[in-house]
């Protein structure tokens, strides 16, 4: 990643090249030098070559660069690419309760002790007002759009099934390993509550795992190390 200081010019010098900046928008991102959340502004430049303090000839356009208005830092156009903290945890939040959402659609939705894990669960990761008659409807809904294939007897994936690979993707390379992990482990929490996994669950679990980019073998670790009682 492009990075540099940015500010106002140093003492004037007889000869060189300076910049020019325009801003052209602004807003909030992840500061990579900070390490946390700041304003920027996105600004573009031209480049003179100066002389005794007076700019002489043009030396064209310099490239466009976000300027942290904290640290003044300059930056490439991919540090806006980066989440928020903010963002990241409303990510979170979402992966959380699909994950849980596509659980109970798998095997546990008509149990209520694996409905009152995932309400645990759900309001740990942020969802305080999460009720069990909340997930009783959205289970209800899920349930209404699967429809008959050509085998007998089987449906296309739940729409919880789709939905937790489409919110995962965007998130898994902005999670560390650790955290990786703990997500798949708050599926297998509520996959276990009401007994062993069944394969549905597995599937889906496996599933998870996979989008987060684990290992196979760490998969089956962490859902072994679920099933264990601590």
């Amino acid at each position: 990643m492009m990075r540099s200081r940015g500010g106002r010019d140093g003492p004037a010098r007889v000869a060189g090249i300076r910049t020019r900046w325009h801003t052209v928008g602004d807003g909030d991102f992840f500061c990579p030098e900070c390490g946390g959340d700041r304003g920027y502004r996105r600004r573009t430049g031209r480049r003179r070559f100066v002389l005794l303090g007076l700019p002489l000839l043009p030396r064209g356009a310099a490239a466009t660069v976000v300027e942290c208005a904290a640290c003044r830092g300059h930056f490439g156009l991919e540090a806006l690419s980066e989440p928020t903290t903010g963002r990241l945890s409303a990510m979170l939040r979402d992966a959380t309760h699909s994950v849980v959402l596509a659980v109970l659609a798998a095997g546990g939705g008509g149990s209520r002790v694996s409905r009152e894990a995932a309400v645990a669960v759900l309001r740990d990761a942020g969802y305080s007002d999460c009720a069990e008659d909340q997930l009783i409807t959205l289970l209800a809904a899920l349930e209404a759009e699967r429809r008959p294939t050509a085998g007998e007897g089987a449906v296309v994936p739940s729409a919880a099934g789709v939905e937790v690979a489409q919110v995962l993707r965007p998130l898994a390379p902005h999670l560390a390993a650790s955290g990786r992990e703990a997500l798949l482990l708050r599926g297998a929490v509520v996959a276990l509550a009401d007994g062993p996994y069944v394969a549905a669950e597995r599937e889906v679990l496996e599933t998870v795992g996979e989008v987060l980019s684990l290992r196979g073998g760490d998969i089956e670790r962490l859902l072994a190390t679920a099933r264990t009682p601590s």
